[in-house]
């Protein structure tokens, strides 16, 4: 009996520790700088593919330009 009484307990310590909601700040931040983190991943992934050409275009206007004065 003693035994269902001292798990009775520790179920009910399990239940209040997982209503507790003081961490709730800590890990709501956590989660959100990854989704950060996973987005910046991915713009800079896309911009290796943009920004060769783009600089490419950029350096071909400004020696058209200099071409024309």
């Amino acid at each position: 009996m003693k035994y269902f009484v001292k798990m009775e307990m520790a179920l009910n310590n399990v239940k209040a520790y997982l209503k507790n909601k003081k961490g709730q700040g800590t890990i709501e931040y956590i989660m959100m700088v990854g989704v950060i983190l996973v987005i910046a991943g991915l713009a800079i992934v896309a911009m290796r593919k943009i920004m060769p050409g783009l600089f490419d275009q950029m350096a071909d206007k400004i020696k058209g330009a200099i071409s024309n004065s």
